[in-house]
């Protein structure tokens, strides 16, 4: 029986190695077709070098401008005040508009003050006549001191009472004089062409001769720019006088608003203070600034822009080619091969308009020379230093170029 079981059992152990043999030949065998395929393809699968746009250094002249912060001021400012008081009777303008000089702007019940010119008219009429009867009075005392028919005593009397009267007249004169100037201060008028406040005081209310406060009026063209220069800059300024680098278009000025780019407005420097300030180691200094458009508005925020030197050569790259790493600044330039490589700049001042477009670039001081092509637009697929780029040449400034919509192929 046990040869038997063994005759049954043998041939099934033998059959055993060719069923296990069988996958794994196949799966040698796919290997091996997968290695060929990945030969003779050496190129398939791998990422294309990805697009970026190139353009070439500038090298221009440039003027050196420095930054600051400052704030819109009026060049005349005027906070109204009656010169008489009275109560209010009508307001002439309407709040916020623009006003030339000698506009009517509030009226003082004049009522009192006409009163008062007439009273003082006619007090200026009696003193005439007074004086008009002293003057006779003298020139009869003559005739008759003449012909010894008045003592000189009475004749001397009479003189001075011609004189008095004389000076009654004119202080009469006087008084009216300055009845009528009170009577012209009833009416509140624009001492300068400008723009109009709110109304502090309504028609009905009591104003107090030099006291009460009625409106502010400020002028609108010219307008000032007050800003604060660090004493560095200050010390550098006056340099560069003395060495006479400051001598062509030294006080230029260029001025833009929170909501503006660049600095699209001119203007000149006219005023730098006497003394820098020890508390905050800076000097005021003003520019002026026209302002026919009314843009310009006491109190607002400006940027400005202060003519350092002349122009100077200069490298230019667009700022968005910049990048950081810590505390260092760097750009991506092509190298041989279309490969990137990084270079540590040192970047100086923005110059707004500099572009062909009349965007603003940056100034390099050191890092690039006027032959490099620095990458521009898609910085951001370079992963590190020396891989491969598809550089697509652009003007140094022009916008990035609009990203391309692959269309939906048809079924």
């Amino acid at each position: 029986m046990n040869r038997i079981h063994r005759s049954f059992r043998r041939p099934a152990l033998a059959g055993a190695p060719h069923r296990l043999a069988t996958p794994l030949l196949g799966l040698l065998a796919a290997a091996v077709l997968a290695a060929c395929s990945s030969q003779a393809a050496p190129g398939e699968g791998e990422m294309p070098p990805p697009e970026v746009s190139v353009a070439q250094v500038l090298e221009r002249p440039v003027a050196q401008w420095d930054g600051f912060t400052g704030r819109v001021a009026a060049v005349e400012s005027v906070e109204l005040r009656p010169r008489v008081s009275g109560y209010i009777e009508r307001i002439a303008f309407r709040e916020g508009d623009e006003v030339a000089k000698g506009d009517l702007l509030f009226v003082i019940d004049q009522r009192p003050y006409r009163a008062e010119l007439a009273r003082a008219e006619a007090q200026l009429a009696s003193a005439r006549s007074e004086a008009q009867l002293a003057r006779s009075q003298d020139t009869r005392a003559e005739e008759l001191l003449a012909s010894a028919a008045i003592s000189r005593e009475e004749h001397e009397a009479r003189r001075a009472a011609s004189a008095q009267t004389a000076a009654a007249v004119r202080a009469a004169e006087a008084a009216v004089t300055a009845a009528r100037l009170d009577l012209q201060y009833t009416e509140v008028r624009a001492p300068i062409d400008g723009r109009i406040g709110r109304a502090l005081v309504t028609a009905g209310n009591l104003a107090q001769a030099d006291a009460t406060l009625l409106t502010t009026l400020v002028s609108l063209d010219p307008v000032h720019v007050h800003f604060d220069a660090d004493e560095q800059s200050f010390l550098r300024y006056q340099a560069l006088e003395r060495s006479g680098q400051r001598e062509d278009g030294g006080n230029a000025v260029r001025v833009g608003l929170a909501n503006e780019e660049g600095f699209p407005h001119e203007g000149v420097l006219d005023f730098t203070d006497n003394h820098v300030d020890p508390g905050t180691g800076t000097i005021r200094a003003r520019a002026v600034v026209a302002n026919p458009d009314r843009i310009f508005v006491p109190g607002l925020h400006a940027r400005v822009q202060l003519q350092a030197r002349g122009e100077r050569p200069a490298l230019l790259i667009d700022e968005r080619a910049v990048l950081t790493d810590q505390d260092r600044k760097y750009v991506y330039v092509l190298g041989e091969n279309d490969q990137a490589e990084r270079r540590d700049i040192v970047p100086g001042r923005s110059v707004a308009g500099a572009g062909p477009n009349g965007g603003s670039l940056l100034v390099v001081q050191e890092g690039l020379t006027a032959e490099d092509r620095v990458i521009v637009h898609g910085v951001q697929k370079v992963f590190f230093p020396g891989m491969p780029v598809a550089p697509v040449p652009v003007d140094m400034g022009d916008p990035a170029p609009a990203p391309q919509v692959a269309s939906a192929a048809a079924p």
